[in-house]
């Protein structure tokens, strides 16, 4: 125990945490304000319910209360002293300065009671960590108010400093008990309103405006001054109950709510309506105290509600939607890559070999110059776009920024002019002159340069700073008005933004890594890219008498087929640096990785080579020393702790050695182990016999070794058997030396002997003369060990002989039943091997007597030596037994044992542990000095449990939940059943019954679930209280209590857990573990103040309310972890007022058994006003408590053996990291959902490079880590004054978590990563969860480009970081929209040039073949993404080994990844830029559940048909016409190596959806899928009709975005869409009815044809709606009359002119895009046409193109589901790792009911009754052969195997052929679908198909059944062919099938 605390008082030390007895209720049921109703009873202070600690009540019986520093920090706050009294209520002597400063200012009665303890809680761990300790540890200490006052306040000091406002925190130079108070005072004040200020939290500047004044007026009470008005002393402005709320929040928060609700649910733009950010800048003017004043003015403008005169619009900033704001966030980018660009074309024009010999030449330097007229036009463009796009800021009170702007304006024409007029005056003077090399023309050049150097003064001026970036800083934050000038022109002044600059290190590094990046891209760029292009580009230009197959409007137009050409350059170009981002952070992040020492444990082996420094490295870095914490932070200290780290890394000292002269700390070190160890098998990742192999075992049978777990001992003592034997002759000293050379060797042999010596003994009776014989035998051994004698008293090779009869007797040990006669046959052999053949010199009875190794001659009679000497222990003396086992699978051990344990992820995790003990990170303080952290998850609606329902309810493929996890975790699953076994389960059946609970819990903990969430966290908190025991422990404690675990864990591993606690609550709450039952007390106190865990429930009232079972199992996981608190929001009804909103907190109270309310806060409105995560996370912030809080979502996961590592990250807040501490520390994510199937392992992937190497980079050297997502940890204090963990605006936040690094780094933030701690993390593991979830992500890239965040740091980070920073956050996504678009630029100017004629006259003329063949091969640089792959690549190697790394790449190839990543490109591109052009952003909930349902054809069209599908089918289309029309194309290998990668694009967009969907080419399933997309189109619904139900209303749906718009968004929409129209333009030309003729006529007679197709389109249509009803004759006489007509203009065209039949199709190619770019220009006129009788044929018209367009993507998946053999090849793509051995299950299994099981398999009685009908078919012999055949199967062999398959196969093949052709089956209507019929049910008409399945070798006879009458008719002929094909290509696909099996190839 600590000397610091107090002795218990008396009570029940195992209930340490009583409950008070009053109602638990009646806490909700008290006025809104306590302080105003003293006679009620349910507000007496001591019967108050509390969270962690009963702060109201420092008697009470609580471990936390026996900490000093506790009641220090109440005691401060009871300090009242001579306080003036409020004079509104009664004062009660319980009350402390908050309840003071509630009733002055109208504070809640619960919000003062939150941060009641809150404060206390906070100061009183401060205390607990000072250092050193304070002389008077039971009061306050000064310097600790101190820090934290300054911390809390920091930001509102900067408030005042910036507004130039003098700080209201009013604390003397001197210290004394009042200043003390008055620091209190403040510190409560502020702790107040934050708290009670709901939506107010995200705007904190303007918590610092409310304080400022609240603290005015608390001064003015402190200093006793008179109001002037009223002569008495004065009172705050607003008093009384709820005053604070109701008239300071709920204006301003009434203000949010209504710009709010102007946005239309953010429909609106954003320049329209004010968002949180545009509020709280408001704040950041003097205005605030201008117009607002004090008490607030509610007459204000500030209040006017939106649409009103006076209404105060954007502030600071206005986010307008344009793809411009890149080009104004990132301006200097752009500058730099025009430039270049501009110049490099410059050079490399003239021809040279390298640029320096060109730039001799003085054209070309001077004609380089020109880059001053572009860089001066860049200028003048981005204050245009200032103007454009700021000008809503401009009103009477901000005149100075349009006076900037237009000043800007003109500044930056001018400069133009100037560059213009200097130019001019060179190329004058050089005509003049004649020359280059005249003087004048110098003298001119230099006068250029001059004005140039004044041009880029500001540059310079940048640049410098840059080199001294201390400079910038002070400059940016001291708030001097000198400065403010000097800046004004160059920035808009910022609160925040301002020193940003990294150290000078920090600076180097990243700018290194830059200028090596750049300076690889301009290489590439020039020599690669750019200088290629100019000999085409100049035969192009010169190219002559071309042929153009069209109008030529403009002279010479080869200049815009050359423009044409360079577009796609020119993309790439602005793309390629993401590339080499890649290739060189890649390097990067290997080598820091390296340096962090990752991956140098990556399996068993090397685990084993390393766990002998384990005890070593985990007292090192888990375990607190105060000798290291009195010197933390010398060089001596730091000096030293490498050189330890060095010892422990390489082994140098061999410092395990220690451990066995120190055993406390060796006990230690297996108390932790072995928890670990334990809770793997709660988790039921390890098995029972794996706990024993792994676990290590305390001291015991006194061995004089450390005794390493028995997977490290294996095969040592046979390996050491051997030396002896080999070693006859070799002294002692030389034979130890060699087992000595092995550490595990020698504890192996040393553990041996030891057991041996004490098992013989233990066996044998006390004295007896056997236990004295063989006493005296050992003893006679260790004196020959001792003097190095005993090769020469004793034969080594004797000890084989004794080896075995030790294994012999260790085996009879083991059973169940003990044989004493043959124990007693065993002891005799023994002693006769040892007596005649061990020792060297022979002895006779004589001398073996004398020496006492022989029985006396009375006691030798007739009885038999240990006949009656042996005593076996009691079976109930599990000790004596477990090492009986241990001691036997040491002797026996013959393999290396490096397949333990068999699950990877117990594996992978303990792998990942053990290398993090040899890394660097900080020293683990005590528990209790350690910093308080709380976790916090937002949670809604998702799944908590599993229910049983949703574990057994099959799919319609037959496959339920349970089945699926058992499927993918059968290794788990056993587990599972083998500890239910073991806790009582008999039958199997039980787990549906009396196990359902655990079975449901085993469930949860594989998916996504909440439980899952609140156990990981939970070991947090067991992980705690186990440290704190063994800082406190005593090594009495320690040592007694390890003996006692011993048994007390093998009891519950033999005999299951005690039944006094359900088997469902032992297995959920993971308090405890084995270490707890040692805990004295004090742990829980320790723990509880320093862990919180609070779950953001915000619908958990409605929940109860509706009897939601989530409800139900919420409060079961409240009930089963102490730790937990759950937050929400409740809703009451006031009657007329409409409903009251209150944050509430409640938890589990263990003694009344129920959940008790603990703090109930009001609202000032709905919670929700922005996104609905952060206002989540928002309202339970003010319950979280501790230092730093980490946010968890609700797809995580914890593991102990990480936890145990919080404390030493927590360390990580205490160090510098460059010139600033951390402010958020990023942590390591490992994505645990790889293993479901290969579309989760490549999202894993994916998603691992990014949290791993990715973040690592960024954080170190680049700088720019931000926040993204979960599971980082924030300075909690730092964050909550400084607008939280996110950021809520509605819309524009949807990624509301990276806002929170932006804001972060905005505000002068440092955040970090560190990977020797991890987390669990789940990701989508279905392709439209994943579909939905980058577009959910790409939506929230393109709200950041127009955020003020991003612009600002664009603008106020230093170049390089603003590098990083662009290519790692937005930049991504642009760059990936660049390559899409550089596809559309490439294939479009291709196809100009096809159609055109350009490219036809190029080929006629033999000298422009070179420079074509040039031109093609750009196309290629794109194959530069396959450099993308890199960093996954790289990682992998680090962490898990090259080979692997190469093989793993090698395989997600094969099973398709490329067709993946390429279709998740396709969702960023489509999202991201119609995000920046029309908004649309929205949360996207993609639900975490398990995929194993087929997704319907019609949900996958809906989901995709906009951002893949119409995309594909345009591009396949341009591929189609230039293969029809370009002359190159002719040549097959040409068009193959242009187009294959747009080729592959196009595929992927259409086919991924169905590649990555379970029973994706199930036939069957297809034709249901069309049936079913075909009724959706048609379906007609009401008003009421869902998306998902009706075409119509997804069809308009899909057209949001177009609403939202504003009038830019809508004409580049319509610009977009004109490329339809080129299709009609060029293909026209083509036609053979228009004769060749190029006249523009032709295009303009071509539109009679699109006027025709309408008009008789709307004429069927008409007639349908007047005669189809009732008149149907006519309708049919209308059709008739239309076909004629087409037939007869047909021929006539055909008669009478050019027209060529194939002019039908190719017409289609023309007029079919035109209609579909007309029908999206008329999407865009939607709100001037929907009225008009236009729109219901535009709208028939859509449902015929989405027809189109669905049968043009089912084909090839119609296609490929009727070929045999792909719906098993994409089962194995899709189910790599989940169903290659289990869905398809063994050939003929016997344990199945019915026909067939969902692997498609028969059962045994279908396979007798197929072997009879072969038997009766085709004889007897045949059926034999098959028999044969079948036995050798089940035999194994895999040549059989093969024999079989093929065998069968032909067999089958066969059979279906003769009995169709022959038989005349194929008669009938007959439908070849995979989905076998049960055989009893098979009509006449069906035969038999066998069809191999060769993932198992298995056969599968399939049925065909006759269609249903909806099913075409077939007539035989027919049938019979596609019979025939049906067989022939699966004879081909089951080759393909049994190659790629053959090769091991990783779709198997």
């Amino acid at each position: 125990m600590s000397f610091r605390q107090r002795p218990p008082p008396v009570g029940d030390p195992s209930n340490p945490i009583p409950i008070s007895d009053n109602n638990p209720h009646s806490q909700s049921q008290q006025p809104q304000n306590a302080y105003q109703d003293h006679s009620n009873p349910a507000i007496i202070p001591s019967e108050e319910p509390y969270n962690i600690i009963p702060v109201h009540n420092l008697l009470a019986d609580h471990p936390s209360l026996r900490y000093p520093e506790v009641r220090a920090a109440a005691a401060a706050l009871r300090s009242v002293g001579d306080l003036r009294k409020p004079p509104f209520a009664p004062w009660l002597e319980s009350f402390d300065l908050l309840d003071w400063l509630a009733i002055f200012f109208g504070f809640q009665a619960d919000n003062v009671r939150n941060q009641r303890e809150h404060l206390v809680l906070h100061l009183a761990n401060a205390q607990m960590r000072l250092q050193p300790p304070p002389d008077n540890i039971d009061s306050l200490d000064a310097s600790v108010l101190r820090c934290f006052r300054k911390k809390l306040l920091k930001n509102y000091s900067s408030w005042c400093s910036y507004l130039g406002q003098k700080s209201n925190v009013w604390i003397s130079d001197r210290r004394n008990s009042a200043d003390l108070r008055r620091e209190l005072l403040y510190v409560s004040l502020y702790l107040l309103i934050w708290g009670e200020s709901a939506n107010l939290r995200f705007m904190p500047e303007c918590i610092c405006y409310i304080f400022h004044n609240m603290a005015m007026e608390l001064n003015k009470i402190l200093e006793d001054y008179i109001d002037e008005n009223t002569g008495r002393p004065f009172l705050p402005s607003i008093s009384g109950e709820n005053a604070f709320l109701n008239q300071i929040v709920k204006p301003i928060y009434d203000t949010v709510k209504a710009e709010v609700d102007s946005s239309r649910n953010g429909t609106a733009p954003h320049s329209a309506w004010r968002n949180y950010d545009d509020i709280n800048e408001y704040f950041w003017t003097r205005r605030c105290f201008q117009k607002l004043k004090w008490p607030i003015d509610v007459g204000s403008n500030f209040f006017v509600a939106p649409g009103r005169r006076k209404h105060v619009g954007k502030t600071g900033f206005v986010e307008q939607r344009s793809f411009w704001n890149l080009l104004r966030s990132f301006d200097r980018l752009w500058v730099m890559l025009i430039l270049f660009l501009q110049a490099a074309i410059i050079v490399a024009w003239e021809g040279d070999d390298f640029p320096w010999q060109s730039l001799k030449k003085r054209k070309i330097q001077v004609q380089v110059l020109t880059v001053f007229f572009t860089w001066s036009g860049l200028r003048f463009l981005q204050s245009l776009l200032d103007m454009g796009t700021q000008y809503s800021l401009v009103s009477s009170e901000t005149l100075w920024l349009a006076v900037r702007m237009v000043l800007k304006t003109i500044v930056a024409a001018g400069w133009i002019v100037v560059f213009g007029v200097f130019y001019g005056r060179i190329w004058s003077q050089k005509n003049a002159d004649n020359k280059w090399s005249s003087k004048a023309v110098e003298d001119r050049m230099f006068n250029f340069l001059e004005v140039a150097l004044v041009f880029i003064i500001p540059e310079l001026l940048a640049i410098a700073l840059f080199i001294l970036p201390w400079v910038r800083n002070f400059l940016e934050e001291t708030n001097w008005r000198i400065f403010y000038l000097l800046s004004w022109w160059f920035q808009s002044r910022s609160f925040v933004g301002r020193g940003l600059r990294e150290g000078l290190i920090d600076n180097i590094k990243y700018t290194l890594f830059w200028i090596v990046v750049l300076g690889t891209k301009f290489c590439f760029s020039y020599f690669l890219q750019i200088k290629p292009m100019i000999k085409p580009s100049k035969a192009f230009l010169d190219l002559e008498n071309v042929f153009y197959e069209w109008p030529e409007f403009f002279h010479n137009s080869n200049r815009f087929a050359v423009g044409l050409l360079w577009l796609p350059v020119a993309m790439i170009y602005l793309m390629d640096i993401q590339i080499w981002y890649y290739i060189y952070s890649s390097i990067v992040g290997a080598a820091v990785g390296l340096f962090s020492h990752l991956g140098e444990i990556r399996n068993m082996e090397q685990l084993r080579l390393r766990f002998q420094f384990f005890a070593s490295a985990i007292q090192f870095n888990l375990m607190p020393e105060e000798q290291l914490l009195n010197t933390k932070g010398t060089f001596t200290n730091k000096f030293k702790d490498a050189i330890h780290r060095l010892k422990l890394r390489y082994g140098l000292g061999r410092p395990f050695k220690k451990l066995e002269s120190n055993q406390v700390e060796a006990t230690k070190f297996a108390l932790i182990w072995n928890e670990v160890i334990t809770t793997f098998r709660e988790e039921d990742i390890i098995s029972d016999t794996e706990v024993e192999l792994l676990g290590l075992p305390p001291n015991s049978w006194n061995v004089r070794v450390v005794r390493w777990p028995c997977l490290l001992l294996c095969n040592e003592l046979l390996l050491a058997l051997s030396q002896a034997k080999d070693l006859v002759d070799a002294s002692d000293k030389w034979l130890w030396y060699k087992i000595c050379k092995s550490e595990y060797r020698r504890c192996a042999v040393i553990e041996a002997y030891d057991c041996v010596k004490h098992l013989l003994l233990r066996i044998l009776k006390q004295n007896t003369e056997e236990h004295s014989i063989i006493m005296v035998l050992f003893q006679e051994i260790d004196q020959s060990i001792q003097i190095e004698k005993f090769t020469k008293t004793f034969k080594t090779t004797a000890l084989p002989q004794i080896h075995t009869k030790l294994i012999d007797l260790l085996v009879l040990l083991k059973k169940p039943k003990k044989d004493l006669n043959k124990v007693v046959n065993i002891m005799q052999a023994l002693y006769e091997i040892v007596i005649r053949d061990f020792f060297k010199e022979k002895r006779n009875m004589e001398r073996l007597r004398d020496d006492g190794l022989a029985p006396s001659v009375t006691m030798s009679g007739s009885a038999l030596l240990f006949e009656n000497a042996v005593e076996m222990p009691d079976a109930e003396n599990e000790i004596f037994y477990r090492q009986v086992r241990r001691l036997h699978t040491i002797l026996t051990s013959r393999d290396s044992m490096n397949n333990i344990p068999k699950n990877l992820e117990a594996r992978r995790r303990i792998a990942f542990f053990s290398n993090s003990l040899f890394m660097n990170m900080p020293h683990a303080p005590q528990v209790e000095k350690m910093m308080a952290f709380s976790v916090l998850t937002p949670y809604y609606n998702e799944e908590v449990l599993y229910s049983k329902e949703q574990l057994w309810t099959p799919n319609e493929d037959g496959i339920s939940t349970l089945y699926y996890l058992k499927t993918i975790y059968a290794d788990e699953w056993e587990y599972f059943l083998e500890r239910m076994q073991r806790e009582g389960m008999v039958d199997e059946d039980e787990i549906w019954t009396t196990k359902l609970s655990d079975l449901r819990l085993w469930a949860s903990y594989r998916g996504q679930t909440l439980a899952r969430t609140v156990r990981g966290m939970m070991y947090y908190y067991k992980a705690l209280k186990m440290l704190a025991f063994l800082d406190s422990a005593s090594e009495m404690d320690i040592r007694e209590g390890s003996q006692e675990l011993v048994s007390m864990s093998q009891n519950s591993i033999t005999d299951g857990f005690s039944t006094e606690r359900s088997l469902s609550a032992k297995s959920l709450s993971r308090a405890g573990g084995l270490v707890g039952l040692l805990f004295k007390g004090h742990e829980y106190g320790t723990v509880l103040m320093k862990y919180t865990y609070v779950v953001a429930c915000q619908i958990y009232g409605t929940q109860k309310a509706k009897k939601d079972p989530r409800a139900e199992e919420i409060l079961y996981l409240m009930k089963n972890n102490e730790a937990l608190r759950i937050a929400y929001v409740d809703e009451v009804s006031a009657g007329r007022a409409g409903k009251e909103y209150y944050s509430v907190l409640v938890k589990y109270d263990q003694q009344l058994q129920m959940e008790v309310e603990i703090f109930r806060v009001r609202l000032p409105g709905p919670l929700k006003l922005g996104e609905g995560k952060p206002e989540n996370q928002n309202h339970a912030l003010i319950f979280t408590r501790g230092d730093a809080v980490q946010t968890i979502d609700m797809n995580q996961d914890n593991y102990f053996e990480e936890a145990l590592k919080m404390r030493n990250l927590l360390e990580e807040y205490r160090s510098y990291y460059g010139i600033r501490k951390p402010t958020l520390l990023g942590v390591r994510e490992h994505v645990f959902t790889g293993s479901v199937s290969s579309l989760a392992w490549f999202m894993s992937a994916q998603e691992m490079n990014f949290v791993t190497l990715g973040q690592r980079v960024l954080a170190n050297p680049l700088k720019v880590r931000m926040h993204y997502g979960h599971p980082d940890v924030f300075d909690r204090f730092w964050f909550l004054t400084r607008g939280g963990i996110s950021k809520a605006s509605r819309v524009i936040n949807i990624s509301e978590d990276i806002f929170a690094g932006f804001n972060c780094t905005l505000r002068g933030g440092n955040v970090t990563h560190h990977e020797y701690i991890q987390v669990g993390k789940g990701r989508d593991v279905g392709l439209n969860q994943v579909s939905m979830f980058e577009a959910k992500v790409s939506s929230g890239n393109g709200e950041q480009v127009l955020s003020r965040d991003v612009y600002r740091l664009g603008h106020r980070l230093d170049f390089f970081r603003m590098l990083s920073f662009f290519f790692t956050t937005v930049g991504f996504y642009f760059t990936t929209m660049m390559v899409v678009l550089s596809v559309y630029a490439f294939l479009y100017s291709r196809l100009y040039l096809a159609l055109s004629g350009l490219e036809a006259s190029a080929v006629e003329d033999a000298n422009n073949n070179d420079a074509l063949k040039t031109i093609l091969n750009q196309q290629f640089v794109i194959q530069l993404g396959l450099f993308t792959a890199l960093p996954m690549i790289v990682e992998n190697s680090l962490e898990h080994g090259f080979l692997v790394a190469i093989w793993d790449f090698i395989t997600m190839q094969l099973q398709l990844s490329s067709v993946f990543y390429t279709f998740s490109m396709g969702t960023r591109t489509h999202f991201f830029g119609r995000t920046i052009l029309h908004g649309g952003a929205k949360y996207r909930a993609t639900g975490r559940g398990f995929v194993v349902q087929h997704k319907s054809f019609a949900e996958i069209y809906r989901l995709f048909a906009r951002s893949h599908f119409v995309k594909a089918i345009e591009l396949g289309l341009i591929l189609t016409v230039y293969a029809a029309y370009s002359p190159i194309a002719k040549d097959t290998f040409v068009y193959i190596a242009m187009t294959v990668f747009s080729w592959f694009l196009v595929v992927s967009w259409i086919m991924a959806p169905f590649v990555f969907n379970p029973s994706g080419f199930d036939w069957l399933k297809t034709v249901d899928d069309f049936d079913d997309f075909m009724d959706w189109i048609w379906y007609h619904g009401g008003v009421f009709a869902k998306a998902d139900q009706c075409w119509e209303t997804w069809w308009y749906e899909e057209q949001d975005h177009l609403r939202t718009t504003g009038i830019w968004g809508k004409l580049f929409e319509i610009i977009l869409d004109l490329r339809f129209f080129f299709f009609q333009y060029g293909i026209v030309y083509q036609l053979g009815i228009f004769g060749g003729s190029t006249s523009i006529v032709v295009y303009l007679v071509s539109w009679i044809y699109v006027v025709l197709a309408v008009a008789i389109y709307v004429m069927i249509a008409y007639a349908r709606n007047k005669y189809a009803a009732k008149e149907h004759i006519y309708f049919r006489l209308v059709q008739f009359l239309v076909i004629v007509l087409a037939i007869l203009i047909t021929i006539a065209l055909w008669q009478f002119t050019s027209f060529k039949f194939v002019d039908l199709f190719t017409s289609l190619l023309a007029f079919l895009p035109t209609g579909w770019g007309m029908l999206l220009i008329a999407q865009v006129f939607r709100p001037f046409l929907q009225n008009t009788m236009v729109w219901g044929t535009i709208v028939s018209t859509a449902r015929l193109y989405d027809i189109l367009l669905g049968i043009i993507v089912m084909m090839p998946v119609a296609i490929l589901s009727w070929l045999p053999g792909f719906q098993a090849m994409q089962t194995r793509i899709l189910f790599n790792e989940a169903f290659n051995l289990s869905s398809v299950t063994p050939f003929w299994p016997v344990k199945m009911s019915g026909v067939r099981k969902s692997g498609g398999c028969l059962t045994f009685t279908a396979r007798s009754l197929i072997l009879e009908e072969l038997h009766l078919s085709y004889g007897l012999h045949w059926c034999r052969v098959l028999l044969l055949l079948d036995s050798l199967v089940e035999t194994g062999v895999d040549m059989a195997q093969n024999l079989y398959a093929w065998f069968t196969c032909l067999m089958g093949w066969l059979m279906v052929a003769v009995s169709a052709i022959c038989d005349g089956w194929c008669a009938e209507k007959c439908y070849w679908g995979p989905s076998p019929l049960p055989m009893q049910n098979a009509s006449p008409g069906c035969s038999l198909v066998l069809l191999i399945k060769l993932d198992k070798i298995s056969v599968m006879v399939e049925t065909a059944e006759a269609f249903n009458d909806r099913d075409l008719e077939l007539s035989g002929w027919l049938c019979q062919l596609l019979h025939l094909g049906r067989c022939y290509f699966g004879t081909v696909f089951c080759i393909i099938e049994f190659l790629l099996m053959q090769h091991s190839v990783g779709l198997l």
